[in-house]
């Protein structure tokens, strides 16, 4: 099988190939605005909204950033992602505290809330205003990214049904809530979450259980890059929530080297080609 060369935007199930093309706005996200729209218009979307929203210290981030596109038959939101190392003491602290899930539903990790809180209210104007004819709405990040687009689609599916997102695909997704939200997202997005983990990838294992757990369903490189499917949690993986150190965020660790956006458009690609 080649790779894919054109955006299927009409696909409203999942599939590897859209995987693929979700993790490829995933990459794009951490581009240019100029990059991203000349890109998303080489995909076919006529339409782009950038959304950023700048912190101040003592903020952990400097930043949160997406982008929405639309075309006549889909709208995609994408969420950029950050260094681990930025978000290091949020992802090993295990006394963070909870902040409500979207609809009062369990708890969701404060840090993760807050920086989608900063963009949320300008992601849901575009996509109401941009969702027009039936598109279907799909939301992708990669790290951060992906704990944000799996609240993104939380809030909208417990706050704003009119506006339920059709699927949801990340990579190095960490940790994103508790049991209680984990569960209700799961029945809303059965057949339609798609959580990719690269091999060892240190971001999903954090933060630290059982106050963060994860939604359904998996999606796992091993070390050869062949994928496996599971509706449990990362199987196979340590958990090295507890005595992380600085040094397990090193570029060169294997944990972080696994974490990198490249690594996951490179195992795609090989169970595509």
């Amino acid at each position: 099988m080649a790779l894919p060369t054109a955006f299927d935007q009409t696909t409203t199930d999942y599939s590897l190939t859209h995987a693929y093309w979700m993790a490829r706005a995933c990459d794009l996200a951490y581009k240019s605005e100029s990059e991203i729209d000349e890109q998303a218009r080489a995909w076919g979307f006529d339409t782009v909204r950038h959304h950023e929203t700048t912190f101040t210290p003592p903020f952990p981030l400097q930043d949160t950033q997406a982008f929405t596109v639309a075309g006549d038959h889909m709208i995609v939101t994408a969420f950029r992602g950050t260094e681990p190392a930025r978000i290091r003491d949020w992802l090993t602290d295990s006394t963070t505290p909870p902040w409500p899930g979207p609809g009062r539903t369990g708890y969701v990790h404060h840090g993760f809330a807050e920086a989608l809180d900063s963009v949320f209210p300008a992601v849901r104007k575009a996509i109401a205003e941009l969702r027009t004819d039936g598109q279907s709405l799909w939301f992708t990040g990669h790290s951060l990214g992906g704990a944000l687009a799996m609240l993104a689609a939380a809030r909208l599916y417990l706050e704003d049904p009119r506006l339920l997102a059709d699927g949801v695909v990340t990579f190095g997704q960490p940790r994103t809530c508790d049991r209680l939200l984990a569960a209700a997202y799961n029945k809303g997005f059965a057949k339609r979450m798609y959580r990719f983990v690269n091999n060892n990838d240190i971001v999903p294992q954090l933060p630290p259980e059982p106050a963060f757990t994860h939604v359904d369903a998996l999606r796992r490189f091993d070390a050869s890059g062949r994928i496996h499917e599971s509706t449990g949690l990362v199987t196979g993986l340590t958990n090295r929530a507890e005595g992380l150190t600085t040094a397990a965020f090193s570029p060169t660790g294997e944990g972080i080297r696994d974490h990198f956006m490249r690594n996951y458009l490179a195992a795609l690609e090989k169970n595509l080609a």
